[in-house]
């Protein structure tokens, strides 16, 4: 059984060098430079002016709370109402208020709850974010992409297909974790920001959002005893925290020191890949992942967590898997070699195309500039994400099916004026609807090399 060493913790002194760490870059220096430092007086630093900064970067048309009260109210009065929440702070009579909770549509009929801080609660999570990503951006591995500055899901993506097909990878490790925002342990978490925070009025800050209660659509409270709102400011750095510990960690300094051949780690918030040179070592990680999930209250969804052959060998659309929307297989290109592929996964396509279609229908009734808009708006949104290098076709069949799509709907909405294929391709070449595009992959950070 691979077992975690234990981490051996820095004393509790934070006193001297502590002047160096008034300011978010103080910060991160302090953090890059000092592995083992605890930082104290974090309290402190949600002044005004980090405030201020903080609300700069929030979602100003965001739903609102249980107050419902807006970003646009909230601004109105903004240098007084900051003013009041940091005198609140510093007399600890801040109270974090109740999230309203609001479920959405997944693809396989189930829902996905979200929390919908109040205004006031959004601002301070996010300071106490940007105070959070200071001290761990320099710990977080190159293997973590998900919600850090400068990378994002298409990076994870294109570190994945590099390292799968310049690698020497012959298995690979599809995980799911069941419900991971509802299951985070909210002692756990705690445990591990005092690695290196040593600042208990700042941790009692999140302790608070953390046992905030929920209000249900249909009028109930729920007190939760683990999980932290997927949809709250701070929620996506406490995840990365969380997982950082329980899976990046441990796989890099125990999983991959054990493994007889070469062993890879892509992680997007908390969907991940692995993948292994050799079989015996997929199988150990296979058998030993859902016991060390279990040690931070986690588990594996069983139905989509498997062990699969894959390897330039093995070509085929059987072997195949989907990580972030993409389905990657091997197959021959072009000039007769062995290549990695990718698609967008069938589902995703599926689910995006009904999406189009339940809107177009329920907006048909715009005027026709104005429709075109924002169906252009909704396939560049698709081709930026999903335009990736040997995706064209899937891109293709998106941008006919939405075409299609539009022509049925618009033929529908005037019997009198009735639209046709001719006025139809014409109006999308005036109103300029853009046509499939192949968007390259960033270079904001190096790939990361098994």
């Amino acid at each position: 059984m691979i077992r975690s060493p234990q981490r051996q913790l820095a004393p509790d002194t934070v006193g001297p060098g502590l002047d160096e760490t008034t300011s978010l870059r103080g910060i991160a220096d302090k953090a890059r430079h000092d592995k083992a430092h605890r930082f104290g007086n974090l309290y402190g630093e949600l002044n005004e002016a980090l405030l201020k900064e903080a609300w700069r970067g929030l979602n100003k048309s965001a739903a609102s709370g249980i107050d419902r009260v807006m970003a646009g109210d909230y601004e109105q009065e903004l240098d007084a109402n900051i003013e009041d929440l940091v005198e609140r702070l510093k007399g600890k009579r801040y109270r974090a208020r109740a999230v309203r909770r609001h479920y959405i549509p997944k693809g396989d009929g189930k829902q996905r709850p979200l929390g919908i801080p109040v205004v006031e609660d959004k601002l301070l999570q996010a300071g106490v974010a940007m105070i959070l990503e200071a001290i761990y951006e320099p710990d977080f591995l190159p293997v973590s992409f998900g919600y850090r500055p400068g990378v994002g899901a298409r990076d994870a993506v294109q570190a994945l297909g590099f390292n799968l097909q310049y690698g020497s990878f012959g298995y690979v490790v599809e995980a799911d974790i069941q419900g991971f925002f509802s299951h985070l342990d909210h002692e756990g978490l705690k445990r591990m920001l005092r690695e290196r925070i040593a600042d208990e009025p700042f941790i009692g800050l999140i302790g608070q959002w953390l046992k905030a209660g929920v209000l249900e659509p249909d009028g109930s409270f729920l007190y939760p005893a683990a999980g932290t709102p997927q949809g709250g400011v701070v929620s996506p750095i406490l995840a990365n925290i969380y997982l950082h510990h329980g899976l990046d960690l441990w796989f890099e300094g125990v999983v991959k020191p054990h493994c007889r051949g070469k062993a890879l780690l892509i992680r997007y918030a908390d969907d991940f890949v692995c993948a292994f040179q050799y079989r015996e070592d997929a199988e150990a990680f296979y058998r030993v992942l859902p016991k060390r999930l279990a040690r931070f209250g986690l588990e594996v969804a069983p139905e989509k967590t498997r062990l699969l052959r894959f390897s330039r060998f093995h070509p085929g659309m059987r072997r195949r898997f989907a990580f972030l929307g993409f389905e990657f297989y091997w197959s021959m290109d072009r000039q007769g070699e062995r290549r990695l592929m990718k698609r967008t996964a069938r589902k995703k396509l599926g689910r995006a195309l009904k999406e189009f279609s339940d809107w177009v229908r329920a907006h048909r009734h715009l005027p026709t500039k104005a429709l075109f808009r924002q169906v252009a708006w909704k396939l560049r949104g698709h081709f930026h994400y999903f335009g990736l290098p040997g995706n064209s076709r899937s891109i293709k069949e998106f941008h006919a099916k939405v075409l299609e799509t539009l022509l049925k709907w618009l033929k529908r909405r005037n019997r009198r004026h009735r639209m046709n294929g001719w006025r139809f391709y014409r109006l999308v070449e005036l109103l300029r609807l853009p046509e499939p595009r192949i968007v390259p992959y960033s270079r904001t950070r190096s790939i990361v090399l098994a």
